[in-house]
């Protein structure tokens, strides 16, 4: 399986996570890492980056890891934890990883953090894997 190409597409065609400022780095079956620098179009009345920012992250990084298999997967259930507020300027990083388990039911876990491995925010993902291929 052709992973460079699947990510490309993820990045290509992904237009939320582009407008987000979101981009996977890496993927593989099960696992994907994607990045986003925090912005000031991020930050919500408080000053801080907005929940959906780390939720989106995260979740894009796990739909990565899903959609490594070259088949499409959606979302179907989420437990997220908002662990610390990060800064305009922190390079954030989501990594997904899935557990042992489930064909069509798939559970990841992923992982936000700042350059220096500050932890952010974490959270499990639940994920159906849909009988249709990804089109390259």
């Amino acid at each position: 399986m052709d992973f460079e190409r699947i990510r490309a597409s993820r990045n290509g065609s992904n237009f939320f996570s582009r407008r987000l400022g979101i981009y996977v780095e890496e993927l593989r079956p099960g696992y994907a890492r994607a990045v986003k620098t925090v912005t000031e179009e991020d930050l919500n009345p408080v000053g801080v980056p907005h929940g959906g920012v780390y939720f989106s992250l995260a979740d894009t990084a796990c739909g990565s890891a899903m959609g490594a298999y070259g088949t499409m997967a959606v979302t179907i259930n989420c437990s997220f934890s908002f662990l610390k507020s990060a800064r305009v300027g922190d390079h954030l990083t989501a990594e997904a990883h899935e557990l042992p388990g489930g064909r069509s039911v798939c559970v990841l876990e992923a992982r936000v953090t700042g350059g220096d491995g500050t932890l952010f925010a974490a959270g499990t993902f639940t994920f159906r894997r849909l009988e249709k291929k990804i089109e390259l």
